[in-house]
């Protein structure tokens, strides 16, 4: 016990966080294979923490990404709490390190993945036990900003034709039709001009290197009549 608690006290610092019950930190990081009854190990806490990363993640996507819409969020999500995800961020905390496991586990070059995964889901369920749920969102978003910003960048710069076509099915009942309108310049250097039609309304044409980027670009002003997507937002 006292070496689980001293292992424990090392998880503490390098988590960032600091327990007022250490014990549900040393549950968390209990695995079934080192426990004589699974509900001395860490799986209850999994399910707790998984439960947990999905509210903060979709909250925090739903105040900063207002203008997407469902099917955009849900990828972003999907990405964030994956078990790639959470294994990769469970590795970075050297977690792996501070697990306890089974002495058939013990003898393998390294924990699975999953189980890194898995402790990171528990490390949070508990730390949501001990703090709450302020503590659990600030432990969350301290561990996932760098996936926000990077899918904030991409969502805006890539998935216009997406967004204006979940727009257009759900509110207008129409599926957004692109017309080539007009290219220029040589072969090796055109321009393509490309409008967008949805139903019988016309949307701005837009111009790019390529006709899947004058497609985005429309779309991307399309979204903007339709104002979905501020007039200011950086084309």
């Amino acid at each position: 016990m006292a070496k689980s608690l001293s292992t424990a006290q090392l998880c503490e610092k390098a988590i960032g966080y600091k327990f007022k019950d250490i014990n549900l930190l040393v549950l968390a990081l209990h695995h079934a294979s080192a426990a004589d009854n699974r509900l001395d190990s860490n799986e209850r806490m999994e399910f707790l923490g998984d439960s947990v990363l999905g509210l903060v993640v979709c909250h925090e996507l739903y105040k900063r990404f207002p203008h997407y819409l469902e099917g955009e969020l849900t990828k972003i999500k999907s990405m964030i709490v994956s078990r790639k995800t959470c294994g990769r961020i469970g590795q970075k905390l050297q977690l792996e390190s501070f697990l306890k496991v089974g002495k058939g586990m013990s003898s393998q070059a390294s924990v699975p993945d999953s189980c890194v995964s898995a402790a990171f889901e528990s490390v949070i369920g508990a730390i949501y036990i001990d703090g709450g749920d302020k503590a659990a969102r600030k432990f969350i978003l301290a561990q996932i900003a760098d996936l926000l910003d990077n899918a904030d960048a991409s969502e805006h710069q890539e998935n216009y034709k997406s967004m204006l076509q979940q727009y257009a099915q759900r509110y207008l009942d129409a599926t957004p039709n692109y017309e080539m309108l007009d290219e220029k310049g040589p072969d090796h250097s055109k321009c393509f001009e490309v409008g967008v039609l949805i139903g019988h309304q016309r949307f701005g044409s837009a111009w790019g290197p390529s006709k899947k980027d004058a497609e985005q670009m429309a779309a991307f002003h399309a979204l903007q009549e339709l104002e979905q997507l501020p007039q200011n937002v950086n084309e």
